[in-house]
């Protein structure tokens, strides 16, 4: 069968080009702007890319059409879909259908973290020697590429809350009927498609609801609206995690600090210690991801033992924290954070990590969310752990610049917020005194303009 697929250098898309490729199929594809690396990644698997959107990309006409949900009414090559009558379907449909129907599915949902559990808890299978299919919203260090059909009863996947196509929108997740749920956290986000955060909780609850009785789901003990959404109705099996003292009631699964920036904690199930975790990730919201990802682990067999051993050497996400580079003292991090709460939970881990260290922030609100100014409340307070904030308004946000005005008329100009609107701009400002040992943690979850090794150059240029 030729599919083809439309907005395909997306991660979901292109995850899938790499399934349906090993599936036998005939794969190609269009997006606006091929780039690496899921354009390398696709290439290398034998799929035929196409720049820009058109009706000649149809052209012998394919049997079946995947439809992204970037895709809208009014694409040149959506239109053409429509008129020539060609048979088409979302991503998340036709991956249910084809692959996810006859599997054991272990899904990983919530506003944060989803990538990083999902990898976690793939390389503990992989670990325990389980061949499971995986799709993963990023690209795990521990694994050549970010989806495979795998040849067990196990299927690993990042469940997206948002939106599987024009045609169709409910959320991504609710078409994939897991065993194994993980519930990581939930926050409002994705302002161009849901009015409220109770919105976010009912697609929540009709995920909640395609769980069998005989699965299990994991949630952490302390989230108001995840414990809406479960209020809904919830017919399976829970499982909660905590992080310290943090309720105080007895979970299941709770982990010790043994390290403040969140290295080395010890596992705690039915208030036993397990193991102790130490490893090079930081940040509690990573702690949590572990315990999630450890107790999904063992509903398929795993002792937590295992999985913790399987951890300790766990390679991580790019860009979660990646390291890219450290030139004459000046470390510079690539970080996918784009949400006021993942922003300050990953400046926290390295403020923990680094001690009295200077840390340099360099953020892009980038998201639709972010670009519709809806967390501006939280955003500035969310960078506390920072010495200085450089803020990227590259789309000319007018909120982003109000907000930073009414910022600095009450801590005056010499304050350690400041904007600019391009990527040479940020540079040069990143540049300026900076001192001799420091942490450049640069967010964003697009390019950003190319800031990363603009960045780095100038770095080796002035002190390599």
């Amino acid at each position: 069968m030729h599919i083809h697929i439309l907005g395909i250098c997306g991660t979901f898309m292109g995850s899938l080009a790499v399934i349906a490729r090993e599936l036998g199929h005939t794969v190609t594809g269009s997006d606006q702007g091929v780039y690496p690396p899921m354009s390398t990644q696709l290439e290398a698997q034998g799929i035929t890319l196409m720049e820009g959107y058109g009706a000649q990309n149809l052209s012998p006409a394919p049997d079946l059409v995947l439809i992204g949900n970037a895709m809208s009414r009014g694409n040149p090559e959506v239109e053409a879909v429509l008129n020539k009558h060609i048979d088409y379907m979302s991503g998340p449909e036709w991956l249910a259908r084809e692959v996810l129907r006859h599997r054991w599915v272990m899904a990983v949902a919530g506003t944060h973290g989803k990538t990083t559990t999902t990898a976690m808890l793939l390389w503990i299978l992989e670990q325990a020697g389980f061949d499971a299919g995986y799709l993963v919203g990023g690209v795990p260090k521990d694994f050549p590429v970010s989806a495979r059909l795998g040849s067990s009863d196990f299927f690993v996947i990042e469940a997206d809350e948002y939106d599987s196509a024009f045609f169709d929108k409910r959320s991504k997740f609710v078409h994939y009927r897991p065993d194994t749920l993980i519930l990581n956290n939930l926050e409002y986000d994705h302002a161009d498609i849901f009015d409220s955060v109770e919105a976010i909780e009912r697609q929540f609850h009709h995920l909640v609801r395609t769980v069998p009785g005989q699965g299990l789901i994991v949630r952490p003990a302390a989230d108001g609206h995840l414990d809406k959404a479960l209020e809904l109705g919830c017919w399976t099996r829970v499982q909660d995690t905590a992080v310290g003292s943090e309720v105080p009631h007895t979970t299941d699964w709770r982990a010790e600090l043994l390290s403040e920036d969140g290295s080395r904690f010890m596992v705690i199930h039915h208030e036993q210690p397990v193991a102790t975790l130490n490893w090079q990730l930081t940040g509690k919201h990573n702690v949590r991801n572990a315990l999630s990802a450890i107790a999904a682990a063992r509903h398929v067999g795993v002792t937590p033992d295992h999985a913790v051993s399987a951890l300790c050497r766990f390679s991580g996400v790019k860009r979660r924290m990646e390291l890219l580079a450290d030139v004459g003292g000046v470390r510079v991090y690539d970080d996918f954070a784009h949400h006021p709460t993942a922003i300050a939970s990953t400046l926290e881990g390295l403020r923990h990590r680094v001690g009295d260290e200077p840390i340099l922030a360099i953020i892009e609100p980038r998201s639709n969310t972010m670009k519709q100014g809806v967390h501006r409340q939280t955003l500035i307070p969310s960078t506390e752990a920072a010495d200085r904030v450089l803020w990227g308004n590259l789309g000319e946000m007018a909120w982003l610049g109000e907000l930073l005005d009414d910022w600095h008329q009450a801590h005056g100009e010499a304050g350690n917020h400041r904007m600019e609107a391009s990527v040479e701009a940020l540079v040069a400002a990143a540049l300026d005194q900076l001192p001799e040992t420091c942490h450049i943690v640069i967010m964003s979850n697009g390019g950003f303009g190319g800031i990363h090794s603009r960045l780095v150059a100038e770095l080796e240029k002035d002190r390599g």
